[in-house]
């Protein structure tokens, strides 16, 4: 595990000067208003479009590393400084996102300490510590997200060694960080209700209810207590239902499906006569804010978003409750996070992480958990390669994505002592092997043929193919589970 992290680090300083995306000047706004500004004008503060909109552990966590940026550069610590990206500014926050992955590291190794030392467990927390997704999301795109799968895999942890009160309270913390983690928040309640607040005898226990109630109230408290005159402007940060139902670039989850098989009755209605919302017709590619609408389909809102999620969650959680162990929380866990990226609103493509870093713990529970893994992995961190659109990071997401598949891919296989053309149907490796000809269309054939036209078609493409693989991988994992 050591040589991996001496390995990973010298990648991740190597892609210190490769492509960032506007996150980098998002997280660099942040370190300079919690740094600059009193705690009175974190959530109201709006000199940059890019105003903190994270929960406030994470705006305390911004708050620590500005306490070193300003020996690095201290004009990315000014507010006006709008768009700052000085050659120090650029590796200070590089090299943060690299630190913090540290808990990270730590979180993995105690899983292969808790789980067995096994080569099985090895390979699994080097999977998740060198996870495309995390290379793309974090260290070229720019995001902290490897530090807070750390908090999670330590809760996970800490679940497994029955410190179920401690794992409570590491996921309250982690919703304090970064709220998305909600979307799991519904397995943590059923589980911990019914492994912790009852006991063998199946009898209620309400000291230990009150125990967890009081301890996840607690983390709360600590976090928005200081922030307690700025609730509503924080909740309208944190949930912004002005937004609509898909991004601009769609992620590959059912809406991404929805959206294109209304673009594609667009046709069919022109041809067969039938009523169009001619005000929907830009709408799919506006993606920012405002109300999605359809041109044929029926419009949808935030209220059948959440129903649809609820009843896939149910799903999955009606098992957790029967029978509350901690490989059913595991993948309870996952499969709330995945019905929130398939049906809820506003997802961003980058939240596929949510499910992809999670189900790795499981992926070798069976061969039908595997071939699951499979199709996602490919799917899901494919549905990641647009968030790297320039041409020096092209080959550096392919080989590693292909170097990083073909080890963990066959690792897992030979765990299990299946061969992979065993595990997989004819159907889905021809769906794998398309990934090369999309990959093909898109950065090679599509400018060739439309050069400087049509640039939403590459987009939609990716999209449309890699949500239809996620969301079959869905229908895997899902039976799998309930089964």
């Amino acid at each position: 595990m050591g040589d991996m992290l001496v390995i990973s680090t010298v990648l991740k300083l190597l892609l210190i000067p490769a492509y960032r995306s506007t996150d980098f000047e998002v997280h660099r706004n942040w370190l300079a208003i919690t740094h600059s500004l009193p705690l009175s004008q974190w959530y109201t503060e709006n000199t940059s479009i890019w105003t903190l909109d994270y929960p406030p552990f994470f705006a305390w966590f911004e708050k620590f590393w500005s306490f070193f940026a300003r020996y690095a550069d201290p004009a990315m610590l000014v507010v006006d400084n709008l768009e700052y990206a000085s050659p120090a500014t650029i590796v200070f926050q590089r090299v943060t996102v690299i630190v913090s992955e540290l808990i990270l590291y730590w979180s993995v190794n105690r899983y292969v300490h808790y789980f067995g030392n096994k080569p099985i467990h090895r390979l699994v927390a080097g999977s998740i510590f060198l996870h495309p997704g995390l290379l793309i999301v974090d260290h070229i795109h720019f995001q902290y997200n490897g530090v807070l799968y750390g908090i999670l895999i330590l809760s996970i942890v800490e679940a497994k060694r029955n410190n179920l009160l401690l794992s409570g309270i590491l996921f309250a913390a982690l919703l304090n960080f970064k709220h998305i983690y909600l979307y799991m928040a519904p397995a943590y309640f059923v589980y911990l209700l019914k492994a912790y607040c009852f006991t063998r005898a199946g009898r209620f226990s309400l000291r230990r209810f009150m125990m967890l109630g009081g301890s996840v109230a607690t983390v709360f408290a600590i976090s928005l207590g200081p922030f307690i005159h700025q609730i509503p402007q924080l909740l309208g940060r944190l949930f912004p239902f002005t937004r609509g139902l898909c991004h601009a670039y769609w992620a590959p989850n059912f809406w991404a499906l929805y959206a294109a098989a209304d673009r594609c009755f667009i046709y069919i209605a022109r041809y067969r006569g039938w009523a169009i919302n001619e005000a929907a017709l830009e709408s799919m590619t506006r993606g920012f804010v405002g109300d999605t609408q359809f041109a044929v389909l029926p419009d949808i809102t935030a209220a059948h978003t959440v129903v649809l999620t609820l009843i896939a969650q149910l799903a999955v959680l009606q098992k957790l409750w029967r029978q509350p162990s901690h490989v059913n929380f595991v993948a309870a866990l996952t499969l709330c996070g995945f019905a929130s990226f398939l049906f809820g609103w506003h997802v961003h493509e980058k939240a596929i992480l949510i499910v992809l870093i999670p189900f790795s713990l499981v992926a070798v529970s069976s061969t039908l958990h595997l071939r699951a893994f499979i199709i996602l992995s490919v799917s899901g961190i494919y549905s990641l390669f647009p968030l790297l659109f320039t041409v020096a990071e092209t080959p550096i997401k392919i080989l590693f994505s292909l170097t990083w598949g073909c080890v963990v891919f066959s690792g897992m296989t030979n765990h299990i002592k299946v061969p992979i053309r065993s595990i997989l149907k004819p159907i889905e490796v021809l769906y794998l092997t398309g990934f090369a000809l999309l990959q093909l269309y898109t950065g090679v054939i599509h400018e060739i043929v439309f050069p400087a036209r049509l640039e939403f078609l590459p987009l939609l493409m990716t999209s449309v193919y890699c949500a239809a693989g996620v969301m079959y991988g869905w229908v895997l994992a899902m039976y799998a589970c309930i089964r």
